[in-house]
């Protein structure tokens, strides 16, 4: 298991998750002086993308999060993600996160298993990275800090060995494996077979610094070619154009990573039969004890970094509904297995006071306030946006 793997883990993630809320809020694009009280505008949209950009590149988060450390488990990183998601004026239901966190896993997962070369991973988190930081070119201080993040990584992992990045994606693929969420877009593009298991193709580029297969040399013990033998790899590859840029700027010539949602097309998540048999045989990786020290102190250390935005004024914050309706919404949070089921984390440890004193503070000022009934309107029409991409 490679140290250096949480960072790329959580941008990748997050900038997945910022494509989603993008495409959602687009969709919903009406003229502040034609909206509602409860509907989106672009004013909201850019404010959200502001409030979670702005706190997901906190220097003090960004700090604790660099740091050497093993991952943890797919509920502690859950509860980050969830409390990410609600440091803007928008509230979602613990089934609207879900369907959110399943489009954010399995479109990285399928990234990390597409990647040419484990060095790749990087160029991956760069694609994500330069679309954030399109999302906030008018907002100076928060391109900053992105900016600052992507020294950070070119500084840890421009010197990285190709053994240690294919450690990294090895540890990112174990993380992934019994993940088999069917989304419809990869469905409809015939790269996710129905049981949710992903199609790795023949065809196209190979890595870089790599030639085309089809061609065996046979050497002497001079090191003195003596043979050549070619055979039908029965593929249709090409030779890599270039290398993508590492640098701040530049073609990163891999397209894994880029916002697939900036086309409208519909977005449909499912749990497969092979997930559902696989939960109860992994439910004690999925579901650790919460009240394990390490899981603590990561949590204490990540959560604390984050500088939470309370929504100003009466109103408590906008519900954003990723189901057409509320009905359907809460049919999906009754069916979805309770293995798979990444319900906030209820933290209680009763032998480290001061620890317990320091998260009672923390999830204190990440506390979400129940949304009225009233105010739902708003985020009910954005929920249809899922389907409609």
């Amino acid at each position: 298991m490679s140290l250096r793997t949480l960072p790329l883990l959580f941008l990748n993630l997050g900038g997945e998750m910022l494509y989603i809320l993008d495409q959602r809020l687009r969709a919903q694009n009406i003229p502040a002086d034609k909206a509602r009280k409860d509907e989106w505008t672009e004013v909201d949209r850019k404010r959200v993308l502001n409030d979670i950009i702005s706190t997901m590149f906190n220097r003090k988060f960004m700090e604790e999060l660099f740091k050497p450390q093993e991952l943890y488990s797919k509920k502690a990183l859950r509860t980050v993600y969830d409390r990410l998601a609600h440091a803007s004026i928008m509230r979602l239901n613990q089934a609207s996160m879900d369907k959110l966190y399943d489009l954010m896993t399995m479109a990285f997962k399928y990234q990390i298993l597409l990647c040419p070369r484990p060095k790749d991973v990087l160029l991956i988190t760069f694609n994500h990275l330069d679309a954030i930081k399109g999302f906030i070119q008018d907002s100076p201080a928060i391109l900053h800090q992105v900016e600052e993040t992507f020294r950070q990584l070119t500084e840890i992992y421009g010197a990285l060995s190709a053994g240690e990045f294919q450690l990294i994606r090895q540890t990112l693929l174990i993380f992934f494996q019994d993940l088999h969420i069917r989304v419809s877009i990869f469905l409809k593009d015939r790269v996710q077979n129905s049981n949710g298991r992903f199609v790795l193709p023949v065809s196209g580029p190979v890595p870089w610094g790599t030639e085309v297969p089809g061609l065996i040399r046979m050497f002497n013990d001079r090191g003195k070619e003596v043979k050549k033998i070619e055979f039908k790899h029965g593929g249709h590859y090409v030779t890599a154009p270039k290398e993508g840029s590492f640098e701040l700027y530049g073609d990163r010539v891999l397209k894994l990573g880029t916002n697939m949602y900036s086309m409208n097309r519909p977005v449909e998540t499912h749990m497969s039969g092979a997930s559902k048999n696989l939960a109860s045989r992994t439910q004690e990786s999925i579901a650790p004890n919460p009240l394990a020290k390490e899981e603590l102190n990561f949590l204490a250390r990540l959560m604390g970094g984050m500088e939470i935005k309370k929504p100003s004024g009466p109103e408590p914050g906008f519900r954003l509904n990723l189901f057409t309706t509320d009905e359907e919404e809460e049919q999906a949070a009754l069916t979805r297995p309770e293995e798979l089921s990444y319900e906030v984390l209820n933290i209680q440890a009763t032998q480290d006071q001061q620890r317990n004193e320091e998260l009672a503070r923390i999830m204190g000022e990440f506390e979400v306030m129940d949304q009225p009934r009233q105010s739902a309107s708003k985020g009910d029409d954005l929920l249809a946006m899922m389907d409609e991409l």
